[in-house]
């Protein structure tokens, strides 16, 4: 089963169009949500995310697509497919039109739903992708449906043995794992791509630096981070809505501790139970 736009349509009842937009030009965002115990986790910065990055690309979104809609739709999907825990994709695109002048910037939204799976690794392994590049700004935080650059590295990926890659802006600096966000620990100092960098403004991105403005015994930085601080910083994690916090073992010859990236975790995991 689906939600297509507020209705329950098992997967044949739904069309999509050949002139859909989403498949066409990519002009459609997502979320990727995670329900534990039959609770969105961080409801209202998925929320407000996708607001956002609605309104930076000019989609219209209706009057009705309130933080309270949002949330009831994805429970009633889960509710249906009698789902405890699941991973959730909310995606919104503009309807359909020509690539230069679409004819509206109204939407459709469809959410789909699997059982949650998670797994952490205790060895995480990982290099550099270099064949191609995130374009740094601001446009490039959108979570679109545009991720070639992802996928063509996830194969460069599975072909090399590896656990994940570290993306590259054309600045040759560091932006982005392939699925998450990335932080850099060194003593007390936490490092991570600042947005005009190219990175996805990931939820729990965000969740993290939270945690760590509150806690004075760590500095957090959103700074330009080059690929040569891989070799001289103590620990190194990834994040994502889904895994939460993903400690990295191995970059090369450099091999990294998880005790701060463990401690983030612990405070993560509260935080939603409470949020």
């Amino acid at each position: 089963m689906l939600n297509y736009n507020g209705r329950l349509l098992s997967k044949q009842e739904v069309s999509i169009s050949s002139d859909n937009r989403a498949f066409n030009y990519g002009d459609a965002i997502f979320e990727t949500i995670k329900v534990e115990h039959k609770k969105v986790i961080f409801v209202e910065d998925h929320y407000f995310r996708l607001m956002a990055s609605s309104r930076m690309l000019r989609m219209q979104v209706a009057m009705h697509f309130t933080l309270e809609y949002f949330e009831a739709e994805i429970l009633k999907l889960i509710e249906v497919l009698e789902l405890k825990n699941a991973r959730v994709r909310f995606s919104v695109f503009r309807r359909a039109g020509g690539l230069y002048t679409p004819t509206t910037n109204e939407t459709d939204f469809l959410i789909e739903a699997n059982e949650l799976q998670v797994s952490i690794h205790d060895q995480y392994e990982i290099d550099l992708y270099k064949d191609h590049y995130v374009s740094s700004g601001l446009l490039s935080t959108v979570k679109s449906t545009n991720r070639i650059l992802n996928v063509v590295a996830s194969v460069f990926k599975e072909e090399n043995g590896l656990d994940n890659l570290l993306l590259l802006n054309e600045k040759k600096q560091l932006v982005e794992a392939i699925n998450g966000n990335l932080f850099l620990v060194k003593d007390t100092t936490i490092l991570t791509p600042a947005l005009t960098e190219g990175c996805i403004k990931g939820v729990m991105r965000k969740k993290v630096i939270e945690v760590l403005k509150k806690d004075p015994n760590f500095t957090i930085m959103e700074t330009e981070i080059s690929p040569f601080e891989l070799q001289k910083v103590d620990e190194v994690f990834i994040t994502n809505a889904i895994v939460g916090v993903q400690p990295v073992t191995k970059y090369r010859r450099k091999t990294y501790e998880a005790k701060i990236s463990q401690e983030i975790s612990k405070k993560l995991k509260a935080l939603a139970l409470l949020g």
